[in-house]
């Protein structure tokens, strides 16, 4: 088992690039803090290796937003976590510690929200936020 990494300054620079835009090159990288694209490649492969990093991915804008608080009546957790997951539209689904059992981050459309709602409603009360307007400032 690996014991926790630090990350220097320089690392916590190449996270910031990847997390605007994971599509940078390691020359781009490079060039904007001062590195070497194979000094950045070799770095990021660290970050890989230690887990810092587990994938890179992209950003959506989804029309909708709902965060999903599950909170069981019953002690069906299978079901329902098979039930959650057949669900396209989930792009988050957490078993949580406090209130709720499980907080789930979904992009429904209003109709298909109502069917969700009346499935899971065979074995755990809920409650739904829905997003009105990201307020997240991307500089």
């Amino acid at each position: 088992m690996k014991g926790p990494m630090m990350i220097d300054q320089i690392d916590q620079q190449i996270i910031k690039l990847l997390q605007r835009n994971s599509r940078l090159t390691n020359k781009e990288i490079g060039e904007s803090i001062h590195l070497s694209g194979q000094a950045v490649g070799n770095r990021i492969n660290r970050l890989l290796d230690d887990d810092i990093i587990s994938n890179f991915t992209i950003a959506i804008n989804y029309d909708n937003t709902q965060y999903i608080r599950l909170f069981m009546n019953q002690a069906s957790f299978s079901a329902v976590e098979k039930l959650v997951n057949s669900f396209e539209e989930i792009t988050s689904f957490d078993k949580v510690s406090g209130q709720a059992c499980y907080l789930i981050i979904a992009h429904f459309t209003p109709k298909r929200l109502n069917e969700f709602i009346e499935v899971i409603s065979k074995w755990a009360r809920y409650s739904v936020e829905t997003t009105l307007i990201n307020k997240l400032e991307k500089h």
